[in-house]
């Protein structure tokens, strides 16, 4: 048996339980008024001059010196404001600049003259002084969009809900846009047959809403994509030339060098085995390629070029099937690794170029853990700037002299902490005040590694009962995602209620790293590669039997659940493993075939490449074999991981004869409406409680 021996007990505040503490109630962590928080709020930042402290107490805010003590003033709304707060900011996930009149997308120039923006599907220009207008593109349809991304471009590339596809010159004057001919691309029809103000019109709605979306399925057309440079003042579009490059080639990410005002951009083949990192001259639209990227399984798309003042660059790469930091010459040549080993760079945070340092985060001490480490560009003097186990996030002052480190653990509420160049704790304002704590019994948090059946380390945490006793068996609930490079378990505080009921009612919760998901690096997470669930659902399988050899579990009342890539996994596992007596799948792609080109087939390669793989896979081809209880969930109008994947499985299990249950949310997307999601959660309670505290007997 290997476990690390860090059964993370919850400080002297959480290791008493004393009978006066109180349970949680269903209604207090069902997603209704009145719930319970344990979660932890940051307390302390820097004020808006970059050399203050902001700390806040309940609702009052001091001003704090980080070495003299407080400051005998109050704070002003100046101070208030966070250091580096700007007025046009970046909401997670969309972007939002200057409104113009039937205008979208919009993006302000470096010199804050002109907006650019989309207008039915074409590029346009606003000048802010005269406020005159003029259109840089045409032709635009919803069938040839420019400066505009489709639906899997900004779900699978640039990011979900950012759809702008155009960016500024550096000095203004130029604008590169993506150009997406999605004509070949098949149209996906989504009907909705309920309104949403149903309860409230007077009228029947006879016939069902129906939406058309250009979505391509794995073997399916992408759409033609098109890179091109235009002057902000208008005139023609300078293509550029993308002929070395496959027809079906993806581009995935472009930027402006600003020291030679040359497009940057980065070119992949449709399934994503290598990357090219290319530089191309806005004025006569040739290329030049700088770098050629592969990695073990897929290859990631990789963060742009960090650039320095003698034109050399600093560049991320899975080349050894863990990302490091490399050293290039100003002409793309490799001068030499700054960073090596089996351990991952997980963000470059900040270049020094004065001394020749940079600050990065990585998994070199645990994957688990967020740790940063500063480095010189020479690949000498590695230095670990974070000491206490577990997730740290620092934040500078202005001189980077001091930072705040806002430090937790499994075991530890957030500290906050002010910390210099090295590390050493300057300031220590503690923990975070929940006080909910010292009001319920809430169990322990371990974190463990698992042996898996071939002798991998699989990370795991488990949340035990407050009353857990040796030799009594206890029903396991596994909640997971476990998609590619996505992991459930990190070592910083879990304030989720839902868990800490759970516990309360004698439930054995588990989260799971699986192998693809553990964020060990690429060599690691490739396992999954051309047969997703397949090695994810060994692991599970085996930290489940290790929890019941060793902590009390129950092997005949294990529970699993998920969403999206989660909900394949609960119902892959339901269909394909023996172990779980209850899956609750939400929103699951049940067979391969059926989710998008570009995500897919990264992962799994075109039907026609990977018919094996996309067989083995298939949550419907594993109906007939459904073991234990199933319930699905599932919105009608998810336009990501569409009812149609619901639809189908269902009436796999229909003619396999095998029982189910099932709610449907009507008009919700890839996700419940509010009030669903109260009933989602009351449905998965009463699966659990019929199914897993019955000691297996329904």
């Amino acid at each position: 048996m290997s476990r690390l021996p860090i059964a993370l007990p919850l400080l002297l505040l959480l290791a008493a339980l004393p009978a006066q503490k109180k349970k949680l109630t269903f209604e207090q962590v069902s997603g209704g008024r009145g719930g319970v928080r344990f979660s932890a709020q940051s307390t302390v930042r820097w004020a808006g001059d970059g050399v203050h402290l902001l700390v806040r107490e309940g609702r009052q805010f001091r001003l704090v010196h980080p070495d003299h003590g407080d400051v005998e003033k109050k704070p002003s709304a100046v101070d208030r404001r966070p250091s580096g707060a700007r007025r046009v900011g970046r909401r997670r996930g969309r972007t939002r600049g200057p409104r113009v009149a039937n205008g979208k997308l919009t993006s302000l120039s470096p010199d804050k003259r002109y907006i650019s923006f989309v207008r039915e599907h074409d590029l346009w220009v606003r000048d802010t002084k005269s406020e005159k207008e003029w259109e840089l593109t045409s032709e635009g349809s919803p069938d040839l969009l420019h400066g505009e991304l489709d639906w899997v471009y900004q779900e699978e590339v640039y990011g979900r809900g950012r759809f702008r596809a155009h960016w500024w010159s550096p000095d203004s004057k130029w604008l590169a846009l993506l150009r997406l001919e999605e004509g070949e691309v098949p149209v996906f029809t989504i009907a909705n047959p309920v309104p949403r103000d149903l309860t409230k019109r007077p009228n029947v709605q006879y016939q069902p809403k129906v939406t058309e979306q250009r979505y391509p399925k794995p073997g399916q057309a992408n759409p033609g994509v098109a890179l091109g440079v235009v002057a902000r003042s208008g005139g023609k579009v300078k293509w550029i030339d993308l002929s070395s490059w496959p027809r079906d080639c993806l581009v995935v990410r472009v930027a402006w060098r600003k020291d030679r005002n040359t497009v940057l951009f980065m070119v992949q083949d449709r399934i994503q085995t290598w990357l090219d990192l290319v530089e191309a001259d806005p004025e006569s639209g040739k290329v030049h390629k700088l770098i050629h990227e592969t990695a073990p399984g897929w290859t990631n798309r990789l963060p742009m070029p960090r650039w320095l003042a003698d034109g050399s660059f600093l560049w991320e790469s899975e080349r050894t099937g863990y990302r490091h930091i490399y050293h290039y010459t100003s002409d793309a040549k490799l001068e030499r690794p700054v960073t090596s080993g089996e351990w991952a760079v997980t963000s470059i945070t900040h270049v020094d170029e004065k001394n020749g340092v940079l600050e990065f985060t990585a998994t070199k001490d645990g994957a688990v853990d967020r740790n940063y480490y500063s480095i010189g560009f020479d690949g000498r003097g590695l230095t670990r700037l974070t000491s206490d186990r577990g997730t740290h996030s620092l934040t500078w002052n202005k001189q980077r002299t001091l930072a705040i480190d806002a430090f937790s653990s499994l075991a530890e509420p957030t500290r906050m902490r002010v910390v210099d160049t090295k590390g050493k704790v300057r300031r220590d304002f503690g923990q975070v005040r929940i006080p909910a704590l010292s009001e319920y019994a809430v169990g322990k948090w371990y974190l463990h590694e698992i042996p898996a059946r071939d002798g991998y380390a699989i990370d795991a945490a488990l949340l035990k009962p407050p009353e857990w006793q040796a030799g009594k068996r206890y029903p396991i609930w596994l909640p997971t995602y476990s998609g590619p490079n996505a992991p459930s378990v990190r070592n910083s505080w879990n304030g989720s209620a839902w868990n800490h009921f759970l516990a309360q009612q004698g439930f054995l919760v588990l989260q799971v790293n699986v192998r693809s998901a553990s964020g060990k690096g690429k060599k690691v997470i490739a396992a999954c590669y051309k047969q997703l669930g397949v090695s994810e659902l060994q692991d599970l399988e085996d930290a489940v039997d290790w929890v019941c050899k060793n902590h009390g579990g129950d092997p005949e009342r294990v529970g699993i659940t998920g969403w999206s890539y989660g909900g394949f996994m609960s119902a892959y596992a339901a269909c394909y493993s023996k172990k779980f007596r209850l899956a609750v799948a939400g929103a699951g792609v049940y067979d391969w075939r059926l989710y998008d080109t570009i995500y897919t087939e990264r992962y799994m390669q075109t039907p026609a490449m990977n018919a094996e793989g996309y067989r083995r896979t298939s949550c419907i081809l594993g109906a007939k074999n459904l073991h234990g209880h199933l319930l699905l969930l599932h919105g009608t109008e998810d336009d990501n991981v569409h009812f149609q994947n619901c639809m189908q499985f269902v009436y796999a299990l229909q003619q396999a004869g095998k029982d189910f249950e099932m709610m449907i949310f009507p008009n919700a997307m890839h996700g419940p409406l509010r009030f669903q999601g109260q009933q989602r959660t009351r449905m998965t309670w009463r699966a659990m409680q019929r199914h897993l505290l019955s000691n297996g007997r329904d």
